[in-house]
């Protein structure tokens, strides 16, 4: 594809949002400073997606191979590998089983809060340091975290 079919390309990215996905206020803010078009849909594995359109008028839809997978903080994540880890590991299979990649997003987390146990649960730092590896190599995943942003 030339650049310029590149960028124009580009400027058609629409965010897909699991309908899944909680409609919060909260929800709402952090999808309106990507300042992208956006559609609530459901989706096979994870909480977001895209798709684009290309040069000659098809839509590529990378839901199928790429999402990302939120959590708002290390709580939730201990809560998805403890109570609700069944559930949460169909939904890395689901991915894995499409050959597709699956991008885990913490926020409000980071290595050192894992590793000094900041988060609620009775879960050991080195437990959930375990899970949080294994899900990487088993699922051939990447775990992001980072700080939440809010705009007042």
């Amino acid at each position: 594809m030339h650049p310029v079919d590149i960028e124009n390309t580009l400027k058609t990215l629409t965010l897909i949002v699991d309908t899944r996905e909680q409609d919060t206020e909260r929800a709402r803010r952090r999808i309106s400073r990507t300042e992208l078009p956006y559609m609530r849909r459901a989706l096979s594995f994870g909480d977001y997606s895209c798709f684009v359109t290309l040069p000659d008028g098809a839509e590529f839809d990378f839901s199928n191979s790429v999402a990302v997978e939120r959590k708002m903080d290390l709580d939730e994540i201990v809560s998805c590998f403890t109570r609700h880890r069944a559930r949460f590991e169909r939904e890395f299979i689901r991915a894995k089983d499409a050959n597709a990649k699956l991008y885990l997003l913490i926020e409000n987390a980071s290595w050192e809060k894992v590793i000094s146990g900041k988060y609620r649960s009775k879960m050991s730092p080195n437990a959930l340091m375990a899970s949080m590896t294994a899900w990487m190599a088993r699922y051939n995943t990447q775990i992001v975290m980072c700080d939440e942003t809010v705009s007042s």
